[in-house]
């Protein structure tokens, strides 16, 4: 499996941007499709968005659209999430994630990262 370390996080304020970064080790990159989930205190993981194995194909939560945007560079092994215009309701711990297709759920993917705290406050 891809080994995985999410790096990007911080704190900002209401409105502001960051972006995160998802670096990929072991086996073959490009071989995977990525995911970006959050998880908030007290609530299960949600998905935030989805990108295909050559970043032709991107999906996202209905709560982020518009705001977020996901991308990878095969070549350096990397998955980002470029984050605008964000709220306090975005503050969760950002996890990235590799599976066989994009997907929405967490069983999709098969590997996964420690996570990164983003925390906006307003």
């Amino acid at each position: 499996q891809v080994q995985l370390v999410e790096s990007g996080g911080g704190s900002v304020q209401a409105g502001g941007s960051l972006r995160l970064s998802c670096a990929a080790s072991g086996r073959t990159f490009s071989n995977y499709a990525m995911g970006w989930f959050r998880q908030a205190p007290g609530k299960e993981r949600e998905f935030v968005a989805t990108i295909s194995w050559s970043g032709a194909s991107t999906y996202y939560a209905d709560s982020v659209k518009g705001r977020f945007t996901v991308s990878r560079d095969n070549a350096k092994n990397r998955v980002y999430l470029q984050m605008k215009t964000l709220k306090p309701e975005d503050t969760a711990v950002y996890y990235c994630a590799a599976g066989p297709l994009p997907g929405t759920v967490v069983a999709d993917f098969v590997s996964w990262g420690q996570g990164t705290q983003v925390t906006v406050s307003s």
